[in-house]
């Protein structure tokens, strides 16, 4: 089986994710994982898939052939499989007020600190008692030190620490929650 990973890309309409769905059983492939979402009008994906390697050339015919229904799809054969790093697997939950720059600024401190961004969502919100735009982030990431990376989140925050939870400031403007089993922190 060769592995596949497809971008899918087009306006939203009821049926697209049939269509991609119909072309890789058409050729005998399974559907692995994926992420699917409805942005700005548009249908937005990500998916892997597994194939027989003598049906890949066809399925990505086919494929490509869906951008005359509107679906525009991308076809990259997968990485093969590698051992896991031996890096600590991490949930970060993001919440400030909105500012053109935030994802750029939080994406410079992840990879100043060699981290890697396995699956971001962001969104904007409104605050519930003054209405400024929040934004929320969910953050999965692989980090090989973690103490360095907290060190660099407290010396970027000016964190006062306390046991299994760091804080400073006022909490309604924002914090960063790294969410282990073994830490706590925010960073208001």
């Amino acid at each position: 089986m060769t592995a596949l990973v497809l971008t899918l890309l087009g306006p939203d309409r009821p049926g697209l994710v049939e269509l991609v769905a119909g072309v890789i059983a058409a050729h005998g492939g399974n559907w692995l994982e994926s992420r699917m979402i409805h942005l700005g009008g548009k249908f937005a994906g990500i998916l892997r898939a597994e194939l027989p390697a003598e049906r890949v050339a066809a399925a990505t015919a086919a494929l490509a052939a869906l951008e005359a229904r509107g679906l525009k799809v991308i076809v990259e054969t997968a990485a093969p499989p590698t051992a896991p790093p031996a890096e600590k697997s991490m949930e970060l939950e993001l919440v400030g007020l909105d500012r053109p720059g935030i994802v750029r600024e939080i994406s410079q401190l992840l990879a100043g600190q060699g981290v890697n961004v396995e699956e971001l969502t962001t969104n904007r919100v409104s605050a519930p008692m003054s209405a400024e735009m929040l934004f929320e982030a969910h953050v999965q990431v692989r980090v090989e030190r973690l103490e360095l990376l907290q060190g660099s989140l407290r010396q970027q925050a000016g964190i006062r620490e306390r046991r299994r939870q760091h804080s400073l400031g006022r909490t309604d403007a924002g914090h960063l929650r790294v969410v282990d089993s073994a830490d706590d922190l925010r960073i208001p």
